[in-house]
């Protein structure tokens, strides 16, 4: 397979993986050297997980993330974590629509990157199974491509066949959370993209699906009880919609041209576009809105002072200043290295990190296809994002799929026990961090660079054995030959 002829995108970003700073591999030790619990069991069935973290604030906070021992509480955290872009014309290059996110979560889980082909549903009357509950299934879903936690059903980000992307984040807020389970806001993520052949035609399944099933449940595997509300950033070929939810209530806004981006906390202020029916009396009746000056979403149902919004310190001031810096020649480069921007913060560190990134592109010409990367690995500054394309007989992607319990046997059962999630790529991985931290990979790949410089070779043959050295495999998905 000659990945410099199908693949040219790739073979500049393998360029730019080896050339990075390892500089701050050494806090991802931690990962290296953890001892997974073997996955006692574990079948072929492909598995369907998100944590977050934060200093507490001394205002009251709907979203609360508390660890439980003997059924009392012992830590409560904040959420903080995820950042999710978009780019349009004018602000990118070559009438393309550029699109990003990272998923933060704690250290220890493992993201995968799964396929699922296109179906017909005859028998209606069967129900879905979701991550908690059962919800009445359609007649017909589009094959997507998802990254998500390995213990879950939804879906962190992900794409769909027609070019529509999905990325969601926790949100705080006054509306309290409901601890009942319900759909994960990384269900209604995944429910969108199956469902929908445009953007905003995903809004309306995940609001219609919010409005009939409400959002809740622990959003862990594990000892962790966390929960929140959820804000999505939703994108095909042509625009883009942010949506952001306070229990059943909602706003939306268009992007139709230049940057928009989302974090952890709501970010719609006077611009809407859509909203719930009752979003407005409701925050009336609860005394956050006095009916006479103009409606402020965020500052309603939040406690943010959304004047200082965008001078403030905070990841999501942070995200929206680095696609400011390069509006008008934005390219999904520049998304991937806006992803790997660790003093933002966008590329978190820690206790909670990255644990996987998508950047896509969806050219505003239909003839041209889409393509989505993932790394489907930790920290995007040390690992390579490997390109997807929808097409007709893919196969499944078995060294990006984890191993897994059925979701009967852990998530409904509340298993303390974590089975050993990780896949192919994710060991592969760990071995080379392991390998980058020795300063072996790095002498390695100088002596490649050497040698090809010394007798000519391909750069195939360069990249190809870079590959089986880091990552194992090329990429996720690459045409038939």
């Amino acid at each position: 397979m000659k990945l410099a002829k199908d693949f040219p995108i790739l073979e500049l970003e393998l360029g730019k993986a080896g050339a990075r700073s390892v500089s701050n591999v050494n806090k991802l030790s931690l990962l290296t050297g953890t001892a997974f619990p073997s996955a006692r069991g574990t079948s072929e069935i492909k598995g369907d997980s998100f944590r977050q973290l934060m200093p507490p604030l001394a205002t009251p906070l709907s979203v609360h993330l508390s660890l439980r021992v003997a059924g009392r509480p012992v830590k409560k955290m904040e959420p903080f974590s995820c950042d999710t872009f978009v780019a349009l014309p004018p602000a990118t290059v070559d009438n393309r629509i550029i699109f990003g996110k990272n998923s933060d979560r704690l250290c220890d889980e493992v993201q995968e990157v799964v396929y699922f082909p296109p179906a017909v549903h005859d028998n209606l009357g069967e129900r879905l199974k979701c991550t908690y509950i059962e919800i009445d299934q359609v007649s017909e879903t589009y094959a997507v491509v998802l990254s998500r936690p390995a213990w879950l059903w939804g879906a962190e980000m992900g794409a769909n066949e027609h070019g529509v992307c999905i990325g969601n984040e926790a949100v705080r807020g006054r509306e309290e959370v409901c601890d009942e389970e319900a759909l994960l806001g990384m269900d209604l993520v995944r429910l969108g993209l199956e469902r929908a052949d445009t953007a905003e035609k995903a809004l309306n399944v995940i609001v219609d699906l919010l409005e009939k099933y409400g959002q809740g449940g622990n959003c862990t595997e594990g000892r962790m009880i966390f929960s929140y509300h959820n804000s999505f950033l939703i994108a095909d070929r042509n625009e883009a919609w942010i949506l952001e939810t306070a229990g059943k209530y909602w706003a939306a806004e268009k992007v139709q041209e230049g940057v928009r981006n989302i974090s952890n906390q709501l970010s719609i202020t006077t611009k809407i576009d859509r909203e719930h029916p009752d979003m407005r009396n409701y925050a009336k009746r609860k005394g956050w809105w006095d009916g006479k000056k103009e409606f402020d979403f965020a500052a309603a149902y939040s406690y943010l002072d959304t004047a200082k919004m965008m001078t403030s310190s905070g990841r999501y001031c942070e995200g929206y200043k680095l696609l400011n810096k390069h509006k008008g020649n934005i390219t999904f480069e520049t998304m991937m290295e806006i992803l790997r921007d660790k003093p933002s913060g966008i590329n978190m560190e820690g206790e909670f990190l990255t644990t996987a990134s998508m950047v896509s592109i969806l050219p505003q010409d239909s003839s041209l296809p889409c393509i989505h990367f993932f790394t489907g690995t930790p920290d995007p500054e040390r690992s390579v994002f490997k390109p997807f394309i929808f097409m007709p007989h893919i196969s499944q992607l078995l060294d990006t799929s984890s191993p897994t319990f059925e979701l009967e046997d852990l998530v409904k059962k509340k298993s303390h026990f974590k089975p050993d999630r990780r896949h192919p790529l994710y060991q592969k991985h760990e071995q080379a961090l392991e390998v980058v931290n020795n300063n072996e990979l790095s002498l390695y790949i100088l002596e490649m660079m050497t040698c090809m410089k010394r007798t000519q070779c391909h750069i195939d043959s360069f990249i190809k054995v870079f590959i089986e050295c880091v990552i194992g495999k090329p990429c996720l998905q690459s045409p038939e030959s």
